[in-house]
């Protein structure tokens, strides 16, 4: 089954609401038997074709961090390269790719943070973005640097808080010595540091270029 006719199956299923869809089907059920519960799933459209969708919209959606990060990347790529520019690499995969960088030109280096930022308890995606900042902040080269995020308000406002450094660092130990032996022991939070190398990394809202508008 294709991957349309896969979703069109899981949106008949779970009709307006899966969750009042999922309450009738437990009200229905209850004291049928074998005869019965067959007629149910048959009516439902319950049958292996349709868990087999389930299960490769689900295989898909578990990947689906790794399409926007690639795909974003390559969406962007058009609007933010300048006249002469041209990309030396580019990492669009997951994990460790032996690239130290989502992006290289023969002009930039730049990582890309595909976040939705709510701003609530958001400690793991603040811990995230500081280490890409700092790789790129202490990275050694004549080319400019970037971080591109989607919505810049509250990554700034991380930026420029109060957070501890050695929260945001708790589980990268030597980023945490090298600052403290680089820049001094008074270096203590986020935006101490920040306000050192703010004017050596440019963070940068990608969202007009990825189709996301404010």
């Amino acid at each position: 089954m294709s991957i349309d006719k896969a979703i069109e199956a899981i949106e008949r299923f779970q009709g307006d609401s899966l969750t009042n869809s999922l309450s009738g089907i437990e009200s229905k059920i209850q004291k049928m038997g074998i005869d019965e519960i067959k007629n149910l799933c048959r009516s439902r459209g319950v049958d292996d074709d349709f868990l087999a969708s389930a299960l490769s919209v689900k295989k898909i959606a578990g990947q689906i961090n790794v399409i926007i990060h690639a795909a974003g990347i390559l969406r962007s790529l058009q609007d933010i390269l300048e006249p002469g520019e041209q990309v030396e690499f580019v990492s669009l995969g997951a994990g460790n790719t032996g690239r130290k960088f989502d992006l290289e030109t023969n002009c930039r280096v730049a990582e890309y943070k595909f976040i939705d930022w709510r701003g609530g308890p958001e400690s793991i995606r603040q811990n995230g973005i500081f280490k890409d900042f700092f790789e790129l902040a202490e990275y050694e080269t004549p080319k400019r640097k970037f971080l591109y995020v989607v919505g810049d308000e509250l990554p700034l406002k991380f930026f420029n808080g109060g957070r501890a450094l050695r929260s945001v660092l708790s589980r990268q130990p030597k980023v945490l010595a090298r600052i403290t032996e680089k820049y001094g022991a008074g270096i203590e939070r986020v935006c101490d540091y920040y306000n050192i190398k703010k004017q050596e990394v440019h963070i940068c809202d990608i969202s007009p270029h990825i189709g996301r508008r404010k």
